[in-house]
């Protein structure tokens, strides 16, 4: 049965439909190169004789070979390639093919295509019909008098049209064996001829490496907004409902400060949502999405805690710190009050200390968060542990750096950043250059 499946099952059928249609896109080289013969033979006697039908072959393939220089001719042939050779997808390349390396290997399997499709095809057309003519031969006495038998004597006799059967059966199987080798042997040359080449691999690598940093741009941006947001809102609700009978003062200020923190967060939540629907990275433009340094007064009226905020030079000015660090800055800060509310005392009185402070000297932003630490340890999240991780990633991205720890019984929180983009680039290749 896998004999059988092998020659006649589903995938040795559309192999062979696959060779079928190389045949069909030879046919236009084929006549050109029949053409060509015809012009240097005279034209006598041109399509009854093999040798020259074997010369048009031999002209047409070198012209084939040209065509599968174009860019789309990839394409099109992994897509045929995936839907009748049986090639998985995940070895085949996707896109046309831009470098001469991948050009050359589909111009090589296009050639292969038509050469063994044009084989296979036309001894679709012609074996068929002679076979079961010479299965019927036994049967039929008019075909006995035909050209079929033209031949010796000795295929006359009485033994030789009792074999005819089988040697016309054997002649199909020798067509689906002959069809079936071909399409085995145009998918295991798939994975080299269409496969991505080294160029294709790398460039593949590069999307892929640009997807994660956006995926991992949003996924900061999300957690340092709405996770902030959302640990503020948790403590103030609690802190509301604890008090809800006796202090209707205080829950009026918690409500109020609830409202305004959830209005700014979906205006956040709208910037960061809006990058999903830009072609290009923001930063590229010279542009910054999302709250700066000049909205971080809203930020510390509503977010859950007290903060001392002290400011050395004029950090939230344009000219003096850059917009997309002075945006960065923002949500470190944000990401650092998020961990006072959920690692702190648990009250709104806990005391954090806020130091942003311009460094002309060092041309840096620096930006120092203390905060004591609770009686008790805060509950583990599954998943957490991103936000310092988070804050990490942001300084290194703008060639700073950044650190937190157990500082003097409490937590402190140190980010340095340079101040323009210029240095930040600079900065940023200085570190890889170390690397």
């Amino acid at each position: 049965m896998k004999q059988l499946a092998a020659l006649f099952g589903r995938r040795a059928r559309l192999r062979w439909l696959h060779l079928i249609i190389g045949g069909a896109l030879l046919m236009p080289y084929f006549l050109v190169g029949t053409v060509l013969v015809g012009m240097a033979g005279g034209g006598e006697q041109l399509f009854s004789s093999v040798p020259a039908q074997l010369a048009a072959f031999a002209l047409a393939l070198p012209m084939a070979a040209v065509t599968g220089f174009f860019a789309l001719v990839r394409p099109l042939s992994v897509a045929a390639a995936r839907a009748l050779c049986g090639v998985p997808p995940a070895l085949l390349a996707d896109g046309p093919a831009r470098t001469r390396q991948a050009r050359v290997r589909t111009a090589g399997w296009y050639t292969l295509h038509l050469a063994l499709g044009g084989i296979i095809s036309g001894a679709t057309l012609a074996l068929p019909p002679f076979a079961v003519a010479v299965i019927a031969l036994p049967f039929f006495a008019g075909l006995r008098e035909t050209w079929l038998l033209d031949g010796p004597e000795a295929l006359r006799e009485p033994w030789a049209l009792a074999l005819a059967p089988f040697a016309g059966l054997a002649m199909l199987v020798a067509l689906a064996l002959a069809a079936a080798a071909a399409g085995e042997a145009l998918a295991r040359r798939a994975p080299v001829l269409l496969g991505p080449t080294p160029e294709d691999r790398l460039a593949a690598a590069e999307r892929r490496a640009a997807d994660l940093a956006v995926r991992n741009r949003l996924a900061r941006e999300l957690h340092d907004s709405v996770g902030h947001a959302l640990s503020a809102v948790t403590l103030q609700a609690g802190a509301a409902r604890r008090v809800l009978d006796r202090d209707p003062e205080f829950v009026r200020e918690a409500l109020t400060a609830i409202e305004e923190t959830t209005r700014r967060t979906v205006g956040e939540l709208d910037s960061v949502l809006g990058l999903l629907r830009q072609d290009a990275e923001p930063d590229e433009e010279g542009t910054a999405y999302g709250p700066g340094l000049d909205a971080l007064g809203g930020l510390l009226a509503h977010c859950g805690v007290l903060v001392a905020y002290e400011r050395e030079g004029d950090p939230e000015d344009p000219g003096t710190v850059d917009p997309v660090v002075a945006r960065e800055a923002y949500r470190i800060v944000q990401e650092g009050l998020s961990n006072a509310l959920r690692h702190g005392r648990g009250d709104t009185a806990s005391p954090v200390r806020l130091l942003i402070a311009v460094r002309e000297r060092e041309r840096e932003l620096e930006i120092v968060m203390e905060n004591p630490l609770g009686e008790r340890p805060a509950v583990a999240r599954p998943g957490g542990g991103r936000g310092l991780r988070g804050i990490a990633e942001r300084a290194v991205l703008l060639g700073g750096r950044a650190e937190a720890g157990p500082y003097d019984g409490g937590w402190r929180l140190t980010a340095r950043l340079p101040l323009t983009m210029s240095e930040a680039t600079g900065a940023a290749d200085r570190t890889e250059g170390r690397g």
